[in-house]
C-alpha cells in the first residue's frame, strides 16, 4: 500500500501493478462485482490506453472478473483493492489519492459497469491537456445521448438533481449523476478542497466536487458522452427502491449546503 500525505484520510486497500506510469493522465475505473461488464468493458478500453494508463479501483469483488492474468492481457496498470470501509467516495479517495501519489497531472473517472461510451476518453483527456479542471461528462448537451434511461431517474436528473447542483455551484450542469468525469492535479491537490476526508463514503464526492470546483473558480467544462441501459434483464446501478434514491436525495442537499465544504 502506497504511503500518502499525512492529512490525506484514503481507505486500507491491497494494490497490484503490473507496469510503470506511461502517461500522463490514468482512467480509474469503479467497479464492484461486475462480472462480465467489466470484462467486455475493458476489451473495449484496450484500443483507447494510449489515452491513459488504466486503474481499477475495486470495491472489493468476489465474482472473479478481476483475474489478474485478464486484466494484465487487457493492458490494465494497476488494480487497487479496497479493505477498508465505505462505498463508492472511498474508491474515490483510493483511487484519486494512489493517482496523485503516482504523478498523474489528472485523472478520468468511470464506472466499470459497461453503461458509459468509453470512445469519450480521448476527449476528457484532451479537455485537461486544455487547462479544464472539472470535465462533466453530459448525455444532455449537444453530441450527447441518452439511451434507454429510466423514466424517473431521467427526469429526476433534469428538473431536481441538476438545477439543485447548478444553483449551488453558480454554474449551469445538465448531468450532474452522471460519474463519466475527469479532475485536473491542480483542483484535486487544493488545500480548499481537501477531498480526501473520511466524510466522503457513498455519492458525497462526485456532487462535493462538481459544486466545490466551480464555487472556487476552477475551470468546469462539460463534453458530451453516451450512456446507455440495457433495454432488459438487471439494470446495472447499485442505486435502488425508495432507501437508496432517499439517501441520494439526503446527500444532493447536504452537498448543496455546504456540509462537505473543508474547515475555514
Amino acid at each position: 500500500m502506497s504511503q500518502f500525505q499525512s492529512d490525506w484520510q484514503v481507505p486500507t486497500f491491497i494494490s497490484e501493478v503490473f507496469h510503470p506510469r506511461r502517461s500522463r493522465y490514468c482512467v480509474c475505473v469503479f467497479v464492484i462485482n461486475e462480472g462480465d461488464r467489466i470484462r467486455a468493458q475493458l476489451v473495449r478500453m484496450e484500443s483507447l490506453a494510449p489515452a491513459g494508463d488504466i486503474v481499477i479501483a475495486d470495491g472489493g469483488s468476489t465474482d472473479g472478473s478481476l483475474a489478474s492474468d485478464f486484466v494484465r492481457a487487457r493492458g490494465v496498470r494497476a488494480i487497487l483493492t479496497k479493505t477498508g470501509p465505505g462505498k463508492l467516495s472511498a474508491q474515490m479517495r483510493m483511487g484519486l489519492a494512489w493517482a496523485m501519489q503516482e504523478g498523474y497531472d489528472g485523472a478520468v473517472v468511470v464506472d466499470g459497469n459497461g453503461k458509459d461510451g468509453i470512445d469519450a476518453l480521448p476527449r476528457f483527456h484532451a479537455a485537461l491537456s486544455e487547462g479544464w479542471d472539472h470535465v462533466q461528462g453530459s448525455r444532455y448537451i449537444l453530441g450527447g445521448a441518452a439511451m434507454n434511461t429510466p423514466f424517473l431517474r431521467h427526469w429526476g436528473v433534469l428538473l431536481l438533481h441538476a438545477p439543485l447542483i447548478s444553483i449551488a455551484a453558480r454554474h449551469r450542469y445538465t448531468d450532474t449523476t452522471n460519474g463519466f468525469r475527469a479532475y485536473s492535479k491542480r483542483l484535486l491537490l487544493d488545500p480548499r478542497v481537501q477531498p480526501f476526508r473520511d466524510i466522503f463514503t457513498a455519492y458525497e464526492l462526485h456532487y462535493y466536487l462538481a459544486i466545490r470546483a466551480a464555487c472556487l473558480g476552477f475551470r468546469v467544462t462539460e463534453i458530451p458522452v453516451t450512456r446507455t441501459y440495457p433495454e432488459m434483464g438487471t439494470m446495472p446501478t447499485k442505486i435502488t427502491g425508495f432507501r437508496g434514491n432517499w439517501r441520494v436525495l439526503q446527500t444532493l442537499l447536504a452537498a448543496c449546503a455546504g456540509r462537505f465544504n473543508p474547515p475555514s
